[in-house]
């Protein structure tokens, strides 16, 4: 039979386990986080190279950690697990948008539906900085195209109908992201203006004046 004090050392040592992994597993958590938002960073830059290495890192340490929840999913499942899925999941969409042209899906990343849905609302303002990033340029049709695919996700968005109230956090971002939209169609027809009045004035050539 074992005794209070053999009983009690049993849980000292799986508490301070439990401590330990919870340390670890933030750390990681905080680390795919980090490499996501260096990923989107690197994206805008048109670095997708090496956006892809950061990516691939993140891969490998949520792998492990969805391991480990098969343990300890209590530790595991928390509010920071969840912000780093949907900041990869973020990262992921986007560069996927970048490459191909098209929306990666959950199964494919391995993310959960609300983790990705959260992400997916996120990457609108990534779509606001290549829009002004191609009005800076000059190329307005560019800007053009990333506003219809701004308006493309989030009318979708809106779409979920019933399933839109099962996403918490969805409401704020949606709001936000209409925000930024907003601001963009705003931008971008201030651009088509000064534009239109650059191309009009042009057919006004100066007069010399006689002396």
């Amino acid at each position: 039979m074992a005794t209070l004090k053999r009983v009690l050392e049993e849980i000292k040592q799986d508490l301070v386990q439990k401590k330990q992994i919870h340390e670890d597993t933030h750390v990681d958590m905080r680390r795919v986080t980090s490499l996501a938002k260096q990923a989107i960073l690197l994206i805008h830059q048109n670095k997708q190279t090496e956006a892809e290495k950061m990516i691939r890192s993140a891969t490998e340490k949520i792998a492990n950690l969805q391991s480990l929840a098969k343990q300890y999913p209590d530790i595991i499942y928390c509010g920071m697990f969840s912000e780093a899925l949907q900041e990869y999941a973020e990262a992921n969409i986007f560069l996927t948008l970048i490459e191909e042209n098209r929306f990666v899906t959950p199964k494919e990343i391995e993310v959960p539906s609300i983790e990705y849905t959260l992400g997916l609302a996120d990457a609108i303002g990534e779509c606001r900085r290549l829009a002004l990033d191609a009005l800076r340029e000059g190329n307005v049709k560019r800007g053009e195209e990333y506003l219809r695919l701004m308006d493309e996700i989030f009318i979708e968005l809106l779409a979920l109908d019933e399933a839109y109230m099962l996403v918490p956090g969805l409401r704020r971002k949606t709001d936000v992201a209409r925000k930024i939209i907003e601001a963009t169609r705003g931008d971008i027809t201030q651009e088509v203006r000064r534009k239109n009045l650059e191309d009009y004035l042009k057919h006004f050539k100066p007069t010399r004046t006689k002396k």
